[in-house]
């Protein structure tokens, strides 16, 4: 069951609400009980896609290691 954050429109406070499965859940502000709640973007759900870092083996290293962990044959193993 996720948690997510909402904005209440009414007395501008932020919570965390855990969302149970099923419909029917009435969400209510934890602060002043408003009903009028505005889902929240959190940056818990930002992925980085480039999982690399920039000029650096999978060691951190700016070359390619001769043995292993980090080297299979010709490429880094990440």
């Amino acid at each position: 069951m996720p948690v997510y954050d909402f904005k209440c429109r009414d007395c501008g406070e932020v919570s965390e609400i855990l969302i149970r499965g099923g419909d029917g859940q009435v969400l209510r502000c934890a602060h002043c009980g408003g009903e009028s709640l505005e889902k929240l973007i959190s940056s818990s759900y930002v992925i980085r896609m480039d999982s690399s870092t920039s000029g650096a083996t999978c060691c951190g290293r700016a070359e390619r290691c001769e043995t292993p962990p980090c080297s299979t044959g010709d490429t880094c193993r990440r």
